[in-house]
């Protein structure tokens, strides 16, 4: 893994845990993030931390008390990131994308995008999109960059990429000054978890000829 990409992925996902412990992401995130949180052991202290940190600020400080203080201390006191995964009804979807989306994987739209890779859009807006990929083993992603950002959450499977290899419950981040083709394990199939807030472009000789197509998408 390359340093400098090293440390823009551990930036970036500090930053995005950073917000959803103050509770400002939007719902995609929000989902993207819990979940994480359920697969993976690796940031529940971290997290943890954060909000205790948070909850000595209020404590602490000398502004005006909240009209609903008691249930914005709930809210930061009454989290617990040592669950089980709960059921969701669907082997590879944890409950908090289950909750959000209303159904498992094999009720989403697939639609296929290229040969080995599959696509379900859950939502479309004008600067980007919430989706789910499900990609063949061995195969690979064309090669891309971002306009905006690109927030990835490993469901199945695993991939690797100029960043490193992710696996079940990791966060993939990606913005502009990422061009990178992602590449599937060979044992199993890729099933991930996106949110975009604009548009990929693909950079690849092929991939440009294809743009046009994937940009009307949006």
């Amino acid at each position: 893994m390359k340093a400098g990409l090293e440390l823009n992925q551990s930036s970036a996902l500090d930053e995005l845990l950073g917000a959803y412990s103050a509770g400002g992401l939007a719902a995609p995130l929000q989902a993207l993030v819990e979940s994480h949180l359920l697969l993976s052991q690796r940031n529940r202290s971290y997290v943890r931390d954060l909000e205790t940190l948070a909850a000595h600020e209020a404590l602490s400080s000398h502004l005006s008390p909240l009209s609903n203080r008691d249930s914005a201390l709930s809210a930061i006191f009454g989290s617990n990131y040592n669950p089980e995964p709960k059921a969701s009804n669907d082997q590879f979807m944890p409950k908090p994308l289950y909750d959000f989306v209303g159904y498992g994987l094999k009720d989403l739209n697939w639609k296929h995008l290229l040969p080995g890779i599959k696509e379900a859009i859950v939502s479309s807006y004008e600067e980007g999109e919430v989706s789910f990929l499900w990609v063949k083993a061995g195969g690979s992603m064309p090669v891309h960059t971002h306009e905006g950002s690109e927030y990835t959450l490993v469901l199945k499977g695993s991939f690797s990429d100029a960043s490193g290899r992710y696996g079940v419950g990791d966060i993939a981040i990606a913005d502009d000054a990422i061009n990178h083709r992602p590449m599937i394990s060979r044992d199993e199939d890729c099933i991930c978890f996106t949110v975009t807030d604009a548009p990929l472009r693909l950079t690849g000789t092929i991939g440009k000829f294809l743009n046009p197509f994937v940009s009307k998408k949006h």
